[in-house]
């Protein structure tokens, strides 16, 4: 018999992982907007949603607004692409121009009819457009995502979740890693222009300016007492928190549903004294 915590446990992670539906015989929606892991999709019976990829992250194409620009810089030094060209101008172009690759690259292989596989959950990054995450199949079978970062036209990097086949989100996570490792070793997409000496400074930089930011965040100046749902929240909603950045508030929408707001403290980067932090700025909805 097994015991009680461990039952627990299991019954807990059965109630995280909602069920996926598969959405069979979908197109692409033309889209300005659209880039490499976010889309629109319309399905065989004629209804439309825009999809956000599991575990990938392209560079983005388009920037609009500061946040915009932070999670491009954030990117770029992941990538190890900073100074390409010499000047912070010239690796932004460039950056822009692998985003850009990445959104032609979805569209063709998207081309014929695919299938997304989502549990409907709510994958807005800002909060103003609907958007659901989902595993994205080709007609081929291939995994949407892992093409992607394979061809280093993306990172492993963002929300994940139990896959279709029934991998488990962490083994998930690893396989993507995997073959982003890989793409680096080849020197395939955004790796080709890495500068490898400069790369561990720009992702300490990167660490040592969020934690910063991360700090010195009070909460977000429209941001008021009981007002976040952590089960609802968009990520950048999430990112007004006091001390969440994106990698938290990532985690944050990987680890829903909440029975009650002390279970954030089993979300990796939150320990109590982030929760004290936190909990007076977030709600339950019933």
């Amino acid at each position: 018999m097994l015991p009680l915590l461990l039952l627990l446990v299991l019954a807990g992670a059965a109630m995280a992982a909602e069920p996926l539906t598969a959405l069979r015989g979908c197109t692409l929606v033309p889209t300005e907007w659209a880039d490499g892991d976010s889309f629109r999709i319309r399905t065989a019976e004629g209804t439309e949603h825009t999809v956000r990829l599991y575990g990938a992250d392209c560079l983005e194409a388009d920037v609009h607004d500061t946040t915009d620009a932070r999670r491009l810089r954030a990117q770029r030094r992941y990538f190890g692409i900073s100074q390409h060209g010499g000047s912070p101008d010239a690796s932004i172009e460039a950056a822009k121009r692998f985003g850009k690759l990445a959104g032609e690259r979805r569209a063709a292989l998207l081309a014929d009819r695919f299938t997304v596989h989502t549990a409907f959950a709510d994958g807005r990054g800002d909060g103003k457009f609907k958007r659901i995450y989902g595993f994205v199949r080709t007609s081929d079978g291939e995994d949407l995502a892992a093409v992607l970062v394979r061809e280093g036209l993306a990172r492993a990097y963002g929300v994940y979740r139990e896959t279709p086949e029934g991998l488990h989100a962490d083994d998930y996570r690893g396989e993507l890693a995997d073959l982003e490792l890989l793409a680096a070793r080849k020197g395939r997409g955004v790796w080709e222009i890495t500068d490898w000496d400069a790369l561990p400074g720009e992702r300490r930089a990167e660490r040592e300016e969020e934690a910063e930011l991360e700090a010195a965040i009070d909460g977000g100046p429209e941001l008021e007492k009981a007002s976040i749902d952590p089960n609802t929240a968009a990520r950048d909603e999430l990112m007004h928190l006091p001390g969440i950045g994106e990698k938290t508030a990532n985690a944050i929408i990987e680890h829903r549903p909440y029975a009650s707001i002390d279970e954030l403290d089993r979300v990796p980067g939150i320990g109590p004294k982030t929760l004290e932090r936190i909990g007076p700025f977030l709600t339950l909805d019933e």
